[in-house]
């Protein structure tokens, strides 16, 4: 009869309606139990202590590596013109002397002021001779390959003294943190210049955000194969599982860990974009 209603019609389409609502009301249920579960985390849930690299004995020190022609000079001895304060977005407040710039801790981190996508980087390294502090408090610093400046988080290579100095080892020197173990340890001790040779390929998204494919890093401590193009699991965490967030370009960020005594110190900096 024409105006009347199709009981069963409204029953199947009530039935999808209330599938639906059951189905959102679940998927936000879990999401929040992940959200509960990442907060309820502790640092020593994410930290992993064996197999422990074996140790190798680099090369002696030739001196700084000089820069190929095309490439970027972030920092040469004389000034932090490339660099920015990570906390103010003005100058960087580390200190320049004697052709190094150290770490000053009541300033912060520092990042360029340059954004990257995939690059060669060279970077070389210093514990200072007096290093106090043992484990993560020892010499602590960080290489984050791409930096988010809006959110604080980043892609870290460690630095760290890993010269017999026990730790988590996938939070020891050369490791990409909480996540890759270094194949060895060619840590030179404190007071010796350390130098990292990065290959860094950042994620892939989608124009809408949507994740497409991992970063692969490839990295050389002091002249030696440490992370063989392995794939990052997303940002490195001091707490957490890691997770990825869509970027294009990103600044590369250098870490004030806060350690006690003496600071670190960097030089010879220069980077190839590959993109």
């Amino acid at each position: 009869m024409k105006g009347a209603v199709d009981s069963s019609s409204y029953v199947i389409n009530s039935s999808c309606a209330m599938l639906r609502l059951f189905t959102l009301i679940f998927l936000f249920s879990f999401a929040s139990l992940s959200v509960v579960a990442q907060d309820r985390m502790k640092p020593e849930d994410t930290e992993v202590w064996e197999p422990v690299p074996p140790v190798v004995t680099p090369g002696d020190y030739v001196g700084p590596l000089a820069p190929p022609s095309d490439a970027i000079i972030l920092f040469d001895g004389t000034d932090l013109d490339e660099w920015a304060s990570t906390r103010t977005r003005g100058e960087a407040g580390w200190s320049v002397h004697d052709g190094v710039m150290s770490v000053v801790q009541s300033a912060g981190g520092i990042h360029t002021r340059r954004m990257f996508k995939d690059y060669q980087l060279h970077l070389e390294w210093r514990v200072p001779e007096g290093v106090q502090g043992s484990g993560q408090s020892r010499g602590n610093s960080g290489l984050f390959m791409a930096w988010d400046l809006s959110r604080g988080q980043g892609y870290e290579l460690q630095i760290l003294d890993s010269y017999q100095n026990d730790t988590y080892v996938n939070g020891m020197a050369g490791a990409t943190y909480k996540q890759s173990i270094p194949l060895v340890n060619p840590m030179r001790p404190p007071g010796d210049w350390q130098t990292y040779d990065v290959i860094w390929r950042a994620p892939r998204f989608s124009e809408g955000g949507e994740f497409l494919e991992p970063a692969r890093v490839t990295a050389f401590f002091n002249g030696i194969l440490i992370q063989d193009n392995i794939e990052m699991e997303g940002e490195t965490y001091y707490i957490g599982e890691p997770e990825y967030h869509p970027f294009d370009e990103a600044p590369i960020h250098l870490q004030a860990h806060g350690d006690p005594g003496p600071t670190l110190s960097f030089r010879n900096i220069w980077i190839r974009p590959l993109d």
